[in-house]
């Protein structure tokens, strides 16, 4: 199926429905949240449909609770509520007993923007990649966020997926990404490698699109899984690349950027140049609407062009 015009999250609860209808041991616990795919759990399922409140501390406990029992828990919430309002209970109920619990996070980044720092999701890839046994999966597009259903169900570890709200240009159509790689090449390209997720994959686009009109064809790359990653895969990507631009609606600190210069420091990649854009400390915790805090932070896709174009006589 194609979820053109249909938002991640409803684009994933829709696909969480219909592998509920047929398996009664799949269990979706929210707090206190209203959305149309919601309600069709809460109506047409209800023994499968929890309702947990404001309670996230407790609601992970409940996961943890059903789980041992047999059950396939997902647990829905805002994603800077879910992560960081319960970390600790998510490191030990979940990741020390290593508990396949699904834990979707709605609002990453900017998205929920003028409702300020609390619920700006901007360090939530810091912490749970920090956490042992941990997985994380952030779809670009409905389509991909729909597939991670199945690859949850399969899972024998915690996951967190990191959904963006709204409704995104289509990136896959009905041939789906090899989701054990972990990463899909969206356009290829030589020299200069922009990496992205979520959102900041589209800027990502749409800074490749301006560059293409400058004569130069960048390569993209969707980083949808930032745990695990396959390293190795990735980096015979990087054979062709001199300069990798990280771009990334995140803090600066532990996010994708830091992904990728962890990994070229490892591997000892002495001929690859990393240029980490994304949130820094003087306006982590800034107010005002989306596109004002992409552009306060220079990674909104104009900002990135200009950065790249100064760059690219360094190449």
């Amino acid at each position: 199926m194609i979820y053109s015009n249909i938002p991640m999250r409803d684009a994933f609860l829709n696909s969480l429905y219909e592998f509920a209808k047929l398996d009664e041991n799949i269990i979706l616990i929210s707090n206190d949240f209203g959305a149309p795919a919601l309600d069709k759990f809460r109506h047409e399922l209800p023994r499968q449909f929890i309702n947990a409140g404001i309670s996230e501390q407790n609601i992970i406990g409940v996961a943890a609770g059903l789980t041992l029992k047999g059950k396939k828990v997902f647990v829905y919430s805002i994603a800077s509520f879910i992560t960081l309002r319960c970390y600790e209970q998510i490191k030990i109920d979940l990741c020390v007993m290593k508990l396949p619990v699904t834990i979707i996070g709605v609002g990453t980044g900017f998205a929920y923007d003028v409702d300020g720092p609390t619920h700006h999701a901007t360090e939530d890839i810091a912490i749970m990649r920090a956490l042992a046994n941990m997985q994380i999966l952030c779809p670009s597009d409905s389509n991909l966020a729909a597939s991670f259903v199945e690859e949850t169900l399969k899972s024998d570890c915690p996951t967190y997926i990191r959904i963006d709200r709204g409704a995104p240009k289509i990136l896959y159509g009905d041939e789906r990404p090899n989701l054990n790689k972990g990463f899909s090449v969206i356009l290829e390209g030589e020299e200069i490698c922009l990496i992205g997720c979520g959102t900041s994959l589209h800027i990502a686009m749409d800074v490749a699109n301006k560059l293409k009109d400058k004569g130069i064809n960048p390569k993209v790359i969707d980083l949808y899984r930032l745990k695990p990653i396959n390293r190795k895969e990735l980096i015979n990507n990087f054979k062709t690349t001199k300069k990798i631009y990280a771009i990334e609606e995140h803090t600066i600190n532990g996010g994708l950027g830091s992904i990728i210069a962890e990994i070229i420091t490892d591997f000892k990649l002495n001929n690859l140049s990393l240029i980490r854009m994304g949130i820094n400390d003087d306006s982590l915790y800034s107010y005002g609407h989306r596109k004002i805090l992409q552009e306060k932070n220079k990674i909104d896709a104009e900002s990135v062009f200009k950065e790249i174009i100064r760059g690219a006589y360094e190449i």
